[in-house]
């Protein structure tokens, strides 16, 4: 008889895949030598082949080390700005839920502000005012993806202060810190998990795009969105291997970490074992 995968062990499955092809994508990146990147015109615009998977550009330069080394500096640039905007997040959630209506107002304010506002404009703003480069686009992604996460947050913490062990601590007269520390935050520290992986796509995306615009990382500075953007240069000649392999490898890996992301979610719910 076959055995029937409850939703839970499928998920797995699918998250276990995940993960690998995000590791296996960093590992390769690293194990891939430096004299790839050497330009040579003998090899300039090569299709696909054995030796160079992904072709080469005008340069000479193996797209696949280009790639996947591009492609690693954009994840610890989404890294970072996902765990920044998922602090701040975290900080104002619980903050809105615990310091009375007026910090509460003041961050729902912040909160319309910011959703309200285009994302890539707000980032591409953002970057300048602190410099741009990598700093620039971390803290642009940074404060622009946050909002969303704190109305959770918010929305938890409102859920759980009333419950009849924060009284408790409340009457034995144990201060607003200790409670945040001891008692809510161990309590929404999955749904932290959770928001700040399904941030992570999001912040690699957004830092893609305006690296791709030319507002982002330096042209010294390999990334995705820098190679996508040399590549709408030469594609019209007839060159598709420098845009289709990058954005084939960006959309799996930002598939990947949704992926992760969305079973997290599910495989933290006791009740989805059941199903």
């Amino acid at each position: 008889m076959t055995k029937k995968y409850n939703m839970r062990t499928r998920m797995m499955l699918s998250l276990t895949i995940s993960v690998s092809i995000i590791l296996l994508t960093i590992l390769i990146s690293y194990l891939l030598s430096p004299a790839n990147l050497i330009t040579d015109f003998t090899k300039k615009s090569l299709s696909p082949n054995l030796q160079h998977p992904f072709g080469t550009d005008w340069l000479g330069r193996d797209m696949f080390t280009r790639t996947l080394k591009g492609l690693r500096l954009s994840l610890f640039v989404g890294f970072l700005g996902a765990a920044v905007g998922a602090l701040i997040a975290t900080v104002l959630g619980i903050a809105a839920a615990t310091l009375g209506k007026k910090v509460d107002s003041i961050v729902s304010w912040l909160v319309d502000m910011f959703i309200g506002m285009p994302h890539l404009i707000f980032i591409i703003l953002i970057s300048f005012a602190v410099g741009g480069g990598i700093r620039g686009v971390v803290f642009g992604v940074a404060f622009t993806h946050w909002p969303s996460l704190t109305r959770i947050i918010r929305g938890e913490v409102y859920a759980i202060k009333s419950c009849e062990y924060i009284q408790i601590s409340r009457n034995l007269g144990k201060s607003n810190w200790y409670i945040a520390r001891k008692h809510i935050l161990p309590h929404i520290l999955p749904q932290i998990m959770v928001g700040f992986l399904l941030l992570f796509p999001h912040a690699i995306i957004h830092e893609a795009s305006i690296t791709f615009l030319g507002f982002g990382l330096s042209v010294q500075t390999p990334s995705i969105g820098l190679i996508l953007s040399e590549a709408v240069k030469h594609i019209s000649i007839g060159d598709w291997w420098l845009a289709i392999f990058p954005g084939l490898i960006l959309v799996c890996v930002v598939k990947s970490f949704d992926n992760i992301g969305e079973h997290f979610r599910v495989l933290i719910n006791p009740t989805s074992a059941n199903e």
